[in-house]
């Protein structure tokens, strides 16, 4: 007996105790997660709204360490983004297996609706889509006697037909399934054959404070549906949650793992200030266990960022690292050789000539588009906010520039709403640095800092209340402070959309005429 206490507690200091999980288990703008399981193997993907390549898909073997290994949409003639904002583009996608096909089924908003894609083999990319005809959003796939059935949301229930998936046909009348149990939005369908029963779990209230799972089942995949008595299965609006420090839970998903053991993937949120998020809706982990036909979730049906339940064997994957850099491409198109930086996304459809390597840096070509558009392409090169403490850096040097050109980075949460530090040319000529705040069409600029050479390291670094800017002319070793603001303002609370904040490059021109380019050495994100 001594013996296994020593072993539990040498496992407990070595941080290798399985039977505590964090919470989310994918961080940052990661929302409407599903997943599936290939033998040993879970794929999730999540949506991406106006971003592209769109649906990111990562791979586990624990459903706790998650890699991202690519984005199922990476060809700009699978996701045309024309006008896409931080409400369109595309919303939650699901993925299934089945008879040696993944299956990949969601919704472009800001084109013709519901299609789906495929592969047999992920590394080798997915079909062009295939549209469907049943309206709504958040469609899935469900799998049976060689049959192929569709659920989705138009007229505020959830309704099922039959497909051909590779033709796209509808090949029986949408059958209205159920309504839900009275909440706002029933949405993000998911059905399943388990036992004797169908169960169709769905979302209610919106994807808000009010969030929550419901579910219900039947013996006939047609109906009628029998609401689980105990419903809400998930939420945290509810008193035995509500100072949590995750909220907004719902938008599930189901798997089972290959031990018989069962869990819900979710999308939840982190309020930073207040009771404002900006990290999005990331993704979560609870473990589901059966009584008398019911899934319950967890202990309670909620979630906090630190949970105590027994996880799956732990594997570890291999970080990606958070510094960037671009010395070992070689000169030409940076589009074509992106692949291998999934978590890097542009706004809508990029125009590809606009982003090169030369030397050893990544050159993007200013262009009249600019942030704020709600339509075009600005010249924009992200990733996600994952942490509420972090510091992102870029060394970059402004070329050929005139008044009215800029580049630099970006804190962006929507069209309207996002916090800018820049190098520009003033009246003079002179190479000078500003910060620019953008809220909601409200706009201020600081002073400028006038810069003694035109190659600077831009820093935008962060904690729960503020964003803080500054720069450094000494390759890093010491930067100057350029003033603080709110991370309030870039809340979703505040500015609104589905999205998190983005943390990107960019270069716009004055007029599109001219020539300026922004070399990047490097781009380096470090969570705290």
């Amino acid at each position: 007996m001594k013996t296994i206490r020593l072993a539990v507690l040498l496992l407990a200091c070595l941080g290798l105790n399985d039977s505590v999980a964090q919470n989310p288990v994918i961080k940052g703008f990661y929302p409407d997660p599903s997943v599936c399981r290939v033998g040993e193997d879970f794929y999730l993907v999540t949506s991406s709204f106006q971003f592209f390549p769109g649906v990111p898909i990562f791979h586990s073997k624990d459903l706790v360490n998650w890699e991202q290994i690519g984005n199922v949409l990476d060809r700009q003639e699978q996701l045309p983004l024309k006008d896409a904002t931080c409400w369109g583009g595309i919303y939650a996608p699901t993925i299934r297996y089945n008879d040696g096909v993944f299956y990949m089924i969601t919704t472009n908003c800001s084109s013709k609706g519901n299609f789906l894609v495929t592969t047999t083999d992920l590394r080798k990319g997915w079909s062009d889509p295939v549209w469907l005809k049943q309206g709504g959003i958040d469609p899935s796939l469900y799998f049976e006697d060689g049959k192929v059935w569709m659920v989705s949301n138009p007229n505020d229930g959830i309704y099922l037909c039959q497909i051909d998936p590779k033709t796209g046909e509808q090949l029986t009348e949408s059958v209205l399934l159920w309504q839900g149990d009275g909440g706002r939005y029933p949405e993000a369908p998911h059905l399943y054959k388990i036992g004797e029963y169908y169960y169709l779990m769905i979302a209610e209230g919106g994807t808000e404070l009010a969030h929550s799972e419901t579910i219900a089942r039947s013996k006939s995949i047609f109906g009628p549906y029998e609401s689980n008595p105990d419903n809400p299965i998930l939420t945290n609006c509810c008193r035995a949650a509500q100072g949590n420090s995750v909220q907004g839970i719902g938008h599930a998903d189901l798997v089972e793992a290959a031990d018989g053991s069962w869990w819900m993937v979710f999308l939840g949120h982190r309020p930073m200030s207040g009771a404002n998020h900006n990290l999005g809706r990331e993704t979560f982990l609870l473990p589901v266990t059966w009584r008398d036909g019911w899934p319950v979730v967890g202990k309670n049906g909620t979630v906090s960022e630190r949970m105590d339940f027994q996880t799956l064997p732990q594997k570890s994957v291999v970080k990606r690292p958070g510094r960037v850099t671009f010395s070992d491409y070689a000169d030409g198109s940076f589009f074509l050789r992106r692949r291998d930086l999934p978590e890097l996304v542009y706004m809508r459809n990029p125009k590809e000539s606009f982003y090169n390597i030369k030397s050893g840096k990544l050159v993007l070509t200013a262009s009249a588009d600019r942030l704020s558009d709600v339509s075009g392409s600005p010249v924009f090169l992200g990733r996600r906010q994952q942490d509420m403490a972090f510091s992102f850096d870029a060394s970059m040097t402004l070329r050929d520039a005139v008044r009215g050109d800029e580049a630099g980075l970006t804190v962006f949460m929507t069209e309207d709403s996002h916090y800018d530090i820049f190098v520009t040319r003033d009246e003079n000529g002179r190479s000078v640095l500003r910060v620019r705040y953008n809220f909601v069409g409200l706009s201020h600029e600081t002073k400028d800092y006038v810069l003694s050479s035109d190659r600077c390291v831009l820093r935008v670094s962060g904690d729960k209340e503020y964003y803080y800017f500054s720069f450094s002319q000494d390759d890093g070793r010491t930067f100057t402070d350029c003033g603080k603001v709110g991370t309030r303002y870039l809340s979703s609370e505040c500015a609104g959309g589905f999205t998190g904040v983005m943390l990107g490059l960019y270069a716009q021109s004055a007029n599109g005429k001219t020539k300026a380019k922004a070399e990047f050495s490097y781009l380096d994100y470090a969570g705290k």
